[in-house]
C-alpha cells in the first residue's frame, strides 16, 4: 500500500478544490443547513406553539451535515461566522499563550456584557412566569423542575461541586486520562482566584462504560453528593441517564461523546454537545471517498461497528449517506463486535472475505488499537485503497504509536481536535502550556487524552466564568445562560473551526472537521487541505431511542 498511499496523499491535495468546484456549480442558494437553521430560529423564537408542537409527527432530520452544507463550508458560503469573527475588536495574538489569554478575556467580557443587557432589560434570565429565556426559542420551564429543586445546589461559598461519571477501567480505560487533564485544568484555574473565591470539587465515579453503573452513580451524585452540574462520558451511558438530568434540571453540558442526541435543545435543554456529531463524521467518511476515489466509483466499504448507541450512531450516519449515494458506494457491510471483546480477529476475517475498497473503523478505546493491528495482520490493509480511525482515537500515544508501522496512512475526520502528543503541534504556545501544567501536576505529559482532558476544561471554565460573572452570580440558570450564548476561540481545536452554542438554533458546539492522515514515522496528523466549518448548518436531534435516528 506504499505506493497507494503516496498517491492518495498526492490526490488529497485536490480534495478542498474539487468540493469548491461542486459546490460553486451549484446554482441552489437556499441549501438545506441554512434553510434547517432558520426554520429551527422561526419556530423557536415562537414560545407560544411549543407546547402545541406535534414531535411524534415530526419528519426525520437525521440530526446530520448535509453534503450540501459540508460542500458550502468548504467552498466559503456556509455562513457569515468569519466575517463577523475578524468585525470583533478583541486582540488576536494567537502566537504567544499571553495573546491567546488576552483574546479570551475580551472575548469573555463581550459575552458577559451581552448577556447582562438582555438580562436587566428584562429579555432574558428567569421571567415572572419562572421560565428561563434566552436567544432563539430558549425556554426552559422551571415550573416543571423538582419541587426541592435550587438555583444554587451544590454550591457553598468556597467551593462547587461538579459530578462526572466516565470509564477508568476495561477497553476504554484510556479515557480516564481525559478526567485527569480536566482535573488538572481545574487546579489551575482554582489557583487563580477568578471564581468568586470557589474552587471546583471534581467528583469522578468510574463506571466502567457500564450503563447500569452510571445510572446508579448519577442518582448518588445527585441525592448524596448535591452536584451543582453533571457530565458523562460515552453515548450509551449518556442516554441511559440525560432524561433523568433534564427532569432533575441539573446541567449537563460538554458530554464526552459526539452523539447527535445532545443537539436537543428542545426536549434537554439542559444537555449540550462539544465535540463533532458522529453523524456528520460520516458525512465526512462519504465527501473523501467521492472525491479521492471518484475515478473508481462506486466502491465497496466495510465499517466495523462497536455494537452499542456509539457504534448505532456511527453505522446509522453512514448507512444515511449510502442510501442516497449509491453512485459513490455500492455495497457497505458492517461487522458489528462486542465492546469488551479481547480480540477482532473474527471480525476483521469476515471484514477481508468482503474484499472492501476502503475499511471503516467505528469503534473506539483499545479496539481502535486493535483494528489497526488486524488489518495489518490479515493482509488487508495491502489491498485497501483508504482506512480510517475514528475522531475518538485520534490520540497518537493511546492508539496509534503502539500500533507501529501499520498505523501509517490511516486517514481521520478529527473534528478539529489537537493532541499534545503530536510530535507537529509541540511548539504551539497553549500544547506547550497544557504539557507544562501536565508536568507541573506530576503526570506525564507524553500520554494520550490528558492534554485533551486540559481541552475540555478549558471550555468548562470559561462558561463557569461567564455565569460567575453575571447578575446573581454562578447559578445553575445563569450556566444554562452563558451556555447557550457560547461562541469562544478554542485553542485546543484548529483554527477556522467556529465554536459556538446559540440557544436552540445551534445546538451542536462543533460542526467541523479537518481530513488528516497518519505519518507513523514522525508521528504526527498531517493535515491535508482546508478545515471544513459549517457552523449552524447541522439541524437539531430528537433521538428516537426506539427506534434509532433522529426525529
Amino acid at each position: 500500500m506504499g505506493l497507494r498511499r503516496n498517491l492518495l496523499r498526492l490526490l488529497a491535495l485536490l480534495f478542498a478544490f474539487a468540493l469548491v468546484a461542486a459546490a460553486c456549480g451549484s446554482s441552489d442558494d437556499d441549501d438545506s443547513s441554512s434553510s434547517s437553521s432558520e426554520s429551527a430560529t422561526a419556530t423557536a423564537d415562537d414560545h407560544g406553539d411549543d407546547d402545541d408542537h406535534d414531535h411524534e409527527e415530526e419528519e426525520d432530520t437525521g440530526g446530520t451535515l448535509s453534503q450540501d452544507a459540508v460542500e458550502k463550508a468548504v467552498s466559503g458560503e456556509g455562513g457569515d461566522d468569519a466575517a463577523e469573527e475578524e468585525e470583533s475588536d478583541c486582540p488576536k495574538d494567537r502566537s504567544t499563550i499571553e495573546g491567546i489569554f488576552a483574546e479570551a478575556d475580551c472575548n469573555r467580557d463581550a459575552i458577559i456584557a451581552m448577556i447582562t443587557e438582555k438580562m436587566e432589560a428584562g429579555e432574558w434570565g428567569v421571567n415572572s412566569d419562572n421560565h428561563l429565556i434566552g436567544p432563539t426559542g430558549m425556554d426552559i420551564d422551571l415550573n416543571e423542575c423538582p419541587a426541592d429543586w435550587s438555583d444554587t445546589a451544590g454550591l457553598t461559598d468556597d467551593q462547587m461541586r461538579f459530578g462526572q461519571t466516565t470509564v477508568q477501567s476495561g477497553n476504554l480505560a484510556a479515557y480516564g486520562n481525559l478526567s485527569l487533564g480536566m482535573q488538572i485544568w481545574f487546579d489551575y484555574i482554582d489557583s487563580l482566584d477568578v471564581l468568586s473565591g470557589r474552587d471546583i470539587e471534581f467528583i469522578i465515579k468510574d463506571d466502567g462504560y457500564v450503563a447500569a453503573q452510571t445510572i446508579e452513580y448519577v442518582d448518588e451524585l445527585i441525592e448524596s453528593s448535591n452536584v451543582h452540574l453533571l457530565q458523562g462520558l460515552g453515548s450509551p451511558n449518556g442516554l441511559a441517564v440525560y432524561d433523568k438530568i433534564n427532569d432533575e434540571c441539573i446541567p449537563h453540558p460538554f458530554y464526552l461523546s459526539g452523539h447527535p442526541a445532545w443537539g436537543d435543545p428542545e426536549l434537554h435543554p439542559w444537555t449540550t454537545s462539544y465535540q463533532m456529531s458522529y453523524s456528520t463524521e460520516a458525512v465526512l467518511w462519504g465527501t473523501w471517498i467521492k472525491v479521492n476515489l471518484a475515478d473508481q466509483l462506486p466502491v465497496k466499504v466495510a465499517g466495523l461497528v462497536m455494537d452499542n448507541d456509539f457504534g448505532l450512531a456511527y453505522e446509522m450516519g453512514f448507512e444515511a449517506y449510502v442510501e442516497q449515494n449509491p453512485d459513490v458506494v455500492a455495497e457497505y457491510l458492517p461487522v458489528r463486535h462486542d465492546p469488551a471483546a479481547p480480540t477482532l480477529t473474527n471480525e476483521v476475517t469476515t471484514i477481508a472475505a468482503f474484499a472492501p475498497d476502503v475499511f471503516i473503523s467505528m469503534t473506539a478505546g483499545n479496539p481502535c488499537l486493535l483494528a489497526i493491528q488486524e488489518v495489518e495482520a490479515s493482509g488487508l490493509y495491502d489491498r485497501l485503497d483508504a482506512a480510517f480511525t475514528p475522531s475518538v482515537c485520534k490520540g497518537i500515544a493511546a492508539y496509534l504509536a503502539p500500533a507501529g508501522m501499520a498505523a501509517d496512512g490511516y486517514w481521520i475526520v478529527g473534528g478539529g481536535a489537537k493532541d499534545t502528543t503530536d510530535s507537529g503541534k509541540m511548539d504551539e504556545p497553549f500544547i506547550a502550556f497544557a504539557r507544562d501544567l501536565i508536568s507541573d501536576a506530576g503526570e506525564d505529559p507524553s500520554i494520550s487524552l490528558t492534554g485533551e482532558g486540559v481541552f475540555r476544561g478549558y471550555a468548562f471554565t470559561e462558561a463557569f466564568r461567564i455565569a460567575d460573572a453575571l447578575p446573581g452570580g454562578m447559578s445553575r440558570t445563569n450556566l444554562m445562560l452563558a451556555l447557550r450564548n457560547f461562541k469562544i476561540y478554542h485553542p485546543g481545536l484548529l483554527d477556522g473551526l467556529v465554536t459556538e452554542l446559540k440557544g436552540n438554533s445551534d445546538a451542536y458546539f462543533v460542526e467541523g472537521s479537518e481530513y488528516s492522515q497518519f505519518d507513523a514515522e514522525n508521528q504526527t496528523w498531517v493535515m491535508v487541505g482546508d478545515v471544513v466549518d459549517a457552523n449552524g448548518g447541522t439541524p437539531n436531534c430528537r433521538w428516537d431511542k426506539a427506534n434509532g435516528g433522529c426525529r
